[in-house]
């Protein structure tokens, strides 16, 4: 992402002026809160490619702002992030209803210190963000900004354009809603990582008693082929059902590859197929067995999976 701000090229993904000039203070501004707004954006889109979309249109509406009238920059940028998210997700929403499948969020690799925030981790993992898939659109804004950025009630109206006593309703409903859907129990990065080796290890080599040991017996199985690649169109479930056609997917792809990694601050599973990446696996551990997993095959989502991104609830 480049801009000619000021009459200077500059790298805003970067931080760094193009032609070695200092940087202006709206570019140093926007560079300073760069990660923090992009992970507003795609908490509250669950999709990499548009948050960074609405990190553009961000961009261009403040590089013409006049920092003088700008009391506090952070919370002016998130306002314009917020309301820029809000407008897409809400065009998200009709996407979505002739999208040809289950849609699931665009998964990121991540670098570990994500899983070092708990909460950011636990805010972005995949059984998460569809936690928030269910919420309305300015639900899901205001239940972002103050359970996982903590903004206060004033600079959140501000944000999405409603009263403070509003906002305060809408959060109360959306913490509500969230309460009672999202993963219960606080699952740890090693325990995730061993049901995952046994997932793997019984996987690969079609040991289906081994499989069925690490699924829970209610086990849901999501697929997101967007329409472009194979994969279920419907959850399947049950730990019998889900495990054989694990099971026979893998045999009719000998020649790939699942190896661990590190997706959305957890710990997961990619496949690789002829050296690419052909499918994401995310998972949901409850009780020491996966209870739900997620395949992510659209070719469309997995770019974000080739270098790290930085997630962050903090200002650089």
């Amino acid at each position: 992402m480049t801009s000619e701000h000021s009459g200077a090229a500059r790298d805003t993904t970067t931080g760094r002026a193009l032609d070695g000039e200092p940087l202006d203070p709206a570019t140093e501004a926007f560079v300073a809160h760069r990660n923090l707004l992009f992970t507003v954006a795609y908490e509250m889109l669950g999709s990499a490619a548009d948050a960074e979309d609405v990190l553009q249109e961000t961009w261009l509406r403040w590089a013409g702002v006049d920092l003088g009238a700008v009391r506090d920059r952070r919370a002016y940028l998130v306002r314009i992030t917020t309301r820029q998210a809000l407008a897409r997700l809400r065009a998200l929403v009709r996407r979505k209803e002739s999208y040809v499948g289950t849609w699931l969020p665009e998964p990121l690799l991540t670098a570990p210190d994500v899983a070092d925030d708990v909460e950011l981790a636990d805010s972005v993992s995949m059984a998460m963000l569809l936690v928030m898939e269910t919420l309305a659109p300015t639900e899901r804004a205001v239940f972002v900004l103050r359970e996982v950025f903590a903004l206060e009630y004033e600079e959140i109206a501000g944000a999405v354009g409603k009263s403070q006593a509003a906002v305060r309703q809408i959060a109360h409903r959306a913490r509500a809603h969230v309460a009672a859907r999202r993963p219960r129990g606080s699952v740890s990065t090693g325990e995730t990582r061993v049901a995952l080796d046994a997932f793997q290890r019984a996987a690969t080599t079609g040991d289906l008693r081994a499989l069925l040991d690490v699924l829970a017996p209610d086990v849901v199985l999501m697929g997101d082929g967007g329409g472009i690649k194979q994969a279920v169109l419907r959850p399947v479930r049950g730990a019998d059902k889900v495990a054989r056609l694990l099971i026979a997917g893998l045999a009719r792809t000998p020649a790939a590859s699942l190896r661990p990694t590190r997706v959305n601050g957890h710990p997961a599973l990619v496949l690789h197929l002829d050296g690419e990446v052909d499918t994401v696996v995310a998972v949901r551990i409850e009780e020491g067995r996966i209870s739900e997993l997620y395949a992510v095959r659209n070719p469309e989502k997995l770019s974000y999976m080739r270098d790290e991104t930085v997630l962050s609830r903090r200002t650089t």
